[in-house]
Order: C-alpha cells, then sequence, then structure tokens
C-alpha cells in the first residue's frame, strides 16, 4: 500500500452498497450521520471515572450519563458465541467499540474544517476496537481492527471488516432505528464469528462529541517521530511532542496518507489518543474538579450510544480498578496487505492463530500475572509494605534516592545497593506477596512486575531499570513500532509514533 488515495472498489467488496438508498433515509435530525471514525479513545475512561470520584458523587455521575445516553438494540440473539464454551462466555466483558464514519448531517461549514469530505451517507465504521475486561476488573486490553481487515460476513462472503455494518443496516426493513440495530448486529456477528469471542455490549460515539470532549479535558499530548501533512484529512503535525485537541484532534486520529504504514499507522494514533484521554481523565486536574468531572459526564451521555443492556454504573464498577499501567493497546497481529480485485485489503492469519490471539486475552500474562484471574490483586496501606531498592539503571544514587522517596509516603524502605545493569524497572516478590507488590505497583506505573520464590517473604524487592523517572512517575517505555505485529503498548507509553 501507498499513501495515494486508492483506486475504486469493485461491487462486491464496495462497503457503500446503495449509500444512495441510506443516505435519503432521514437518520432522525443526522445521528448516525455524524458518527466519527474515532469513538473508543473515550468511552472506557470516563467510565472508571465515574467511581474513582467517590461512591455518592460517582453514582450521580453515573445516572447523569444514564439520563442522555442513546441506545440500540445491538446485540444478536444467534452469531455471537465464545469457541470457549458457554461458561467462559459473559464471564469476563468484550465491548467493541465503533466509530461511524459518516460526514452526513454535518454543515457545508463543518465539513471544511473537519477535513470530511464528501457527505454521500457512507455507512463505513472505520474505527472499531475490541475491548476485553477481565471479570476482575484489573486490566483492559484495546485491540484495534482495521477497517480494511478481510474478513467472512455472514450471509455476504468475505469483504473488508467496515462493510459489515453497511450490509446489515441496508437489507433491513423498517425504521431508522430497526436499521442502526440491524446493522450493529451484523457487524458484531462478524467480530463474533472472527475472533471466536462473545461480544457483550455495544458503543458509539459522534463526530461533534469527541471534539467538544477532547476541548473539555484540554486537550491530549502526542508525540510525533517526524513532522507529517496530508491534504485528504488536513493533519499538519510538527514532529515532537505536541498538546492537540478540538478539530486537530480529528485530523491526528483520521490519517492515513503519508503515513509509511496506512490504516495500521492510523490506528496507532487512534490508541496513542485514547491513551493520553485516559491519562488526563485519570489526572488530578480532573479527579479534583467535579464541574469538570459533570462536563465530561454530560458530553459523552449526550455523545455515546449503547446497546440496550449495558448497564453505566455496573460497568464503572467493574473498571474501577484499572490504572494506567494496566491499560494495553495493540493491532491484531500477522495482518498482511494483499490485493483483491484490485483492491487493497488485509489478509488475517489463520483462523487458528486469530481465536488463539483473542483467547489470549483471557490468559495470565506469564510472570506479569500478579494474582489468579478470578480475583484482582488487594492493596495494603503504605506502612504495611516493606520495600528493598536495588539500583541498576547505571544512575548514582538511584537507590537511595527512591528509598527515601518511598518512606516519605508511609512506605518501610531501604537502599540494598546495586545490582546487575537493566533497561527495565522490575517490582520482584515472593508468592503470596501480591498485595505488597500491587501497592509499591501503584508508585512506579508501568513497572514489570514477577514473582521470584528467591525474593524473602515480607519484602518486596524494586530494582530500578534504565526507563525509571522517579517515584510517582511512570516508566520510560521504549520506542513502539508502528508495523503490524500487533505488539502492545500501555496507556503511559509516550514514546513517539509515526
Amino acid at each position: 500500500m501507498t499513501g495515494q488515495e486508492r483506486p475504486p472498489l469493485p461491487g462486491r467488496l464496495d462497503p457503500r452498497l446503495g449509500a444512495g438508498r441510506a443516505g435519503s433515509a432521514g437518520r432522525s435530525g443526522g445521528r448516525r450521520g455524524r458518527r466519527v471514525a474515532t469513538l473508543a479513545r473515550v468511552l472506557c475512561g470516563v467510565l472508571s471515572l465515574l467511581l474513582l470520584a467517590g461512591s455518592g458523587w460517582g453514582w450521580y455521575l453515573a445516572r447523569v450519563a444514564e439520563a442522555s445516553v442513546s441506545r440500540t438494540d445491538a446485540i444478536p440473539t444467534t452469531g455471537n458465541s465464545d469457541v470457549n464454551g458457554s461458561d467462559h462466555a459473559g464471564a469476563e466483558m468484550n465491548l467493541l467499540l465503533v466509530g461511524m464514519d459518516s460526514r452526513k448531517g454535518l454543515t457545508p461549514e463543518q465539513q471544511a474544517e473537519y477535513s470530511t469530505g464528501d457527505p454521500d451517507g457512507v455507512l463505513n465504521t472505520d474505527s472499531m476496537m475490541l475491548v476485553h475486561v477481565p471479570a476482575d476488573g484489573s486490566a483492559a486490553s484495546f485491540v484495534s481492527l482495521p477497517r480494511d481487515t478481510y474478513v467472512p460476513i455472514p450471509g455476504y462472503g468475505k469483504s473488508r471488516l467496515n462493510s459489515a455494518y453497511a450490509r446489515g443496516y441496508n437489507a433491513a426493513q423498517g425504521s431508522d432505528a430497526e436499521k442502526d440495530a440491524a446493522g450493529s448486529q451484523l457487524l458484531i456477528q462478524t467480530v463474533s464469528q472472527f475472533s471466536g469471542l462473545q461480544i457483550d455490549h455495544y458503543a458509539e460515539i459522534n463526530l461533534l462529541g469527541f471534539i467538544n470532549l477532547s476541548t473539555i479535558v484540554g486537550g491530549v499530548q502526542v508525540n510525533l517521530c517526524h513532522a507529517t501533512s496530508d491534504p485528504y484529512s488536513g493533519a499538519d503535525f510538527p514532529a515532537g511532542v505536541q498538546t492537540i485537541s478540538g478539530a486537530d484532534a480529528l485530523k491526528f486520529v483520521r490519517q492515513r496518507h503519508q503515513l509509511p504504514n496506512v490504516d495500521l499507522d492510523r490506528v496507532v494514533r487512534q490508541q496513542v489518543y485514547i491513551a493520553g484521554m485516559l491519562r488526563n481523565l485519570l489526572s488530578s486536574n480532573v479527579l479534583f474538579d467535579l464541574g469538570k468531572q459533570r462536563k465530561i459526564v454530560q458530553q459523552v451521555g449526550s455523545s455515546v450510544t449503547v446497546d440496550q443492556g449495558l448497564d453505566l454504573f455496573d460497568l464503572a464498577a467493574q473498571m474501577q480498578g484499572v490504572q494506567p499501567g494496566s491499560i494495553t493497546f495493540q493491532t491484531l497481529p500477522g495482518l498482511t496487505p494483499v490485493r483483491v480485485d484490485g483492491a487493497d485489503v488485509l489478509e488475517p492469519p489463520s483462523e487458528k492463530d486469530v481465536t488463539a490471539f483473542f483467547a489470549s486475552l483471557t490468559a495470565e500474562r506469564g510472570d506479569d500475572a500478579a494474582a489468579p484471574s478470578s480475583s484482582a490483586p488487594k492493596t495494603l496501606a503504605p506502612g504495611d509494605v516493606s520495600v528493598s531498592v536495588q539500583n541498576a539503571s547505571g544512575v548514582g544514587g538511584a537507590a537511595a534516592g527512591a528509598a527515601e522517596a518511598l518512606m516519605t509516603v508511609g512506605f518501610h524502605a531501604v537502599s540494598d545497593g546495586n545490582a546487575t545493569a537493566t533497561d527495565t524497572t522490575t517490582i520482584r516478590y515472593h508468592p503470596g506477596d501480591e498485595a505488597a507488590a500491587a501497592t509499591l505497583a501503584v508508585q512506579v506505573p508501568g513497572a514489570a512486575r514477577t514473582a521470584d520464590d528467591t525474593v524473602p517473604a515480607g519484602t518486596v524487592q524494586l530494582v530500578l531499570g534504565g526507563d525509571f523517572n522517579g517515584i510517582g512517575k511512570p516508566v520510560t517505555v521504549a520506542p513502539a513500532s508502528s508495523s503490524d505485529d500487533g505488539g502492545a503498548r500501555t496507556a503511559v507509553d509516550t514514546s513517539c509514533i509515526n
């Protein structure tokens, strides 16, 4: 693939499938017509915020959102199951986040400002993410599903993933709401049968809501490895760290032309923007500003459409313990650019490899698993935790400084000299001391955790690596490649991207 405009799709791959008919349906004031192709950057963090603000205020915020959020009958009764069995399905939560790339409903001035192109009632879902939350609510995994992924669509053969919604919508009879539901249901059936997972919930956000929300939180900080300019999306950004919001934020997450990996780089941008939004939502500037919290929740409530069965307060409660360091972002790995009938698509790996990848989202992550999957690691009071700090960073005095900083927040901490140099800051603990390790991890976001029976019981070791930035600060994550290898990055990763 190149950064140039693609040739027209052949008829059987064209996702618009009668867009003119869809565009003539009216669609109730253009609600669906303004769906943005970048939904997922918002919902998870806002719902987590509801509980973080405190039970009484959180309950109020949840009710504010519930009063204004739109609902759709998105969950199908068939074709949506889990290959791991019925006992597994529903025990954890899989949420499909969708953005609708449609320009209908925007004024000509808004189309020009936001560089959205021709408003021809297109029903492509150009941004899709599957969010997996384990039953214990200890983490969240965002997996981008690129729009060009070439998949079987139930009843229609193989085509681009972003055409599934349009096919369901255009084949349905009845009201706009019934057509919307049919489109969502076919998309969920497609994703479920492709991934092997049951999709429990569904959500969308519209374009103007995203723009307004990014402004409310004061913009999001991003880091570009190189300057970039793209006339199609309107993106024009210098290299380096910068804060973007409003129309610029939309241009940033929509750009795919002039990027080395085209759509694969675009989904990385979306992931990075979500991560930055989450960091803002969980920051003290928001957590201690009740007025800003209310504005955020009101904006989300008026911008988001969710399935009929999603309880916003229950979702917030389940995700209450999620921290930025335990939120990961990745793209389905093994996608190969190919051409089918003259059109560029992404060929996924074998069905066995795809289902194995999605099944891995439910598995413990090796040594990083701090507790059995059936229960989230509890934390202790800092005064109940003893920490031995070792310096493997190569920076003189780092262990002593870290130990002193930990003591100021209540830990019993000592400097234990130097260790073999490493790039990775690691929390090592004796099996059974998961709660103590989890307590220390709050002070070093992004640090690796590993159980080691050679560590004395009752003492947690903090080994400072080259990525250590100080107590209370996230570790520095090495620059991530924006290739299609599916490598995960966390919400604390601020390394540069394309």
